[in-house]
């Protein structure tokens, strides 16, 4: 089984699925735009041969070197997990005519539009919406769906370059925000619970599903800084209370064609119970929660997504173990991180329960918290009990201060 790999040391957690598709038996051919020699050293054991590109993102030209690089090699599988390369995976094997999904089965899964269209064509409740390049589409949308809305990228990821709305003159604020955005989606906000819907397909039917409550909504999180986001992966995720949203998503699933490999899905729960599609990629979902996953199952999702895109396998229990919580925190002020209090009552209240602690160390400097979720570093807990999960996330979400200057 040889597999060509896209970006396999980038983001970070793509050394993980590189080690698993060696695990599997698979010859994992590396194609990054990272120099050889700059690969961590975690992840050169797992990779059969590497090649460097100028631009990883630069689709025509990494098509016709990896084209060159691999000339005369059977190769079975193309993959990525990073948002912005499965588009060019779905190119490399439309052109070498290998198995996996199209180009235009995966521009559902990347164009918010087409996305929506193909989901509302199934009969499934998403919200209105249309696309807008100009500034004068983002206005006659936003009077044809009214306040409050969204305005996000068509192919964003991760809430970024996304605002909430709520009157004519934030529309009016926010329009400068996006002109380094080509295309938008402009639609309905949602009043409700957000949810995600995460599996691992194969022939696009769940081998492992999972669902996350996010508290608060991301769009929330991203516009105050003050909030320690926490997300939450649900033990009991076939509650009466969730039942809808596990069937939109299975809908979904098969409305976009899904085939092999792992799909991460947003969804709202309304205060009526109704379920409404947000979005989906197919990949994994970022910000470390597929070890959220792992945690909960107390499972490898890393190994055994790799048997499912190489052998349609899935072999580990799939087992709902624990609720897990991810607290995500951000200091207060500038510059270099000074101190953090309350963060060893935390470890002893949490005892056993707290399985990771990666916060920034006094001395690091500041990430900038509207860039990336991961923020100044998290916390991890998990607990059988849902009550128990939720107090110990927030009580590090509240209870934990980090300073900087």
């Amino acid at each position: 089984m040889r597999v060509v790999f896209l970006a396999p040391a980038y983001p970070p957690e793509m050394i993980q699925y590189t080690r698993g598709l060696a695990e599997v038996g698979a010859e994992v051919y590396g194609v990054g735009d990272s120099h050889r020699d700059a690969l961590p050293r975690e992840v050169k054991p797992h990779l059969h041969d590497y090649l460097q590109v100028p631009r990883i993102l630069d689709e025509d030209d990494v098509i016709e070197r990896v084209s060159l690089w691999l000339k005369g090699k059977s190769i079975d599988r193309v993959l990525a997990n990073w948002e912005v390369l499965v588009m060019l995976a779905a190119r490399l094997r439309q052109r070498w005519g290998l198995p996996g999904m199209s180009p235009d089965v995966v521009r559902g899964f990347r164009d918010k539009e087409i996305m929506k269209e193909r989901v509302r064509a199934a009969g499934l409740r998403v919200p209105r919406s249309r696309r807008v390049r100009t500034e004068r589409e983002v206005r006659e949308a936003a009077e044809e769906i009214g306040f409050p809305l969204i305005l996000k990228p068509i192919a964003g990821a991760g809430s970024a370059d996304t605002y909430q709305v709520r009157t004519a003159a934030e529309l009016e604020a926010t329009i400068p925000k996006m002109r380094g955005v080509q295309e938008a989606s402009c639609e309905e906000y949602v009043e409700g619970e957000e949810f995600t819907f995460d599996t691992v397909c194969i022939g696009g039917k769940p081998a492992y599903e999972n669902i996350c409550q996010y508290l608060p909504k991301p769009i929330e999180a991203r516009s105050l800084e003050w909030v320690s986001p926490v997300i939450i992966t649900v033990r009991d995720m076939y509650q009466p209370r969730l039942a809808p949203g596990v069937q939109l998503a299975r809908k979904v699933l098969g409305a976009l064609g899904m085939g092999d490999g792992f799909t991460h899905m947003e969804w709202f729960l309304t205060p009526k119970g109704e379920a409404i599609f947000g979005e989906i990629g197919c990949r994994p979902g970022g910000a470390h929660l597929v070890d959220q996953m792992n945690y909960t199952s107390d499972i490898d999702l890393f190994r055994e997504w790799a048997r499912v895109v190489c052998w349609k396998s899935f072999e580990a229990p799939a087992e709902r173990k624990y609720n897990v919580g991810i607290v995500f925190k951000r200091a207060q002020g500038q510059g270099r991180i000074t101190r953090i209090e309350g963060l060893g009552e935390w470890l002893r209240e949490a005892g056993p329960c707290a399985v990771e602690e990666r916060l920034l160390k006094p001395g690091t400097l500041r990430r900038n918290w509207k860039n990336t979720l991961l923020s100044d570093g998290h916390l991890m807990v998990r607990h059988p009990d849902w009550a128990e999960a939720h107090r110990l996330s927030f009580a590090a979400a509240t209870g934990i201060r980090m300073y900087a200057e």
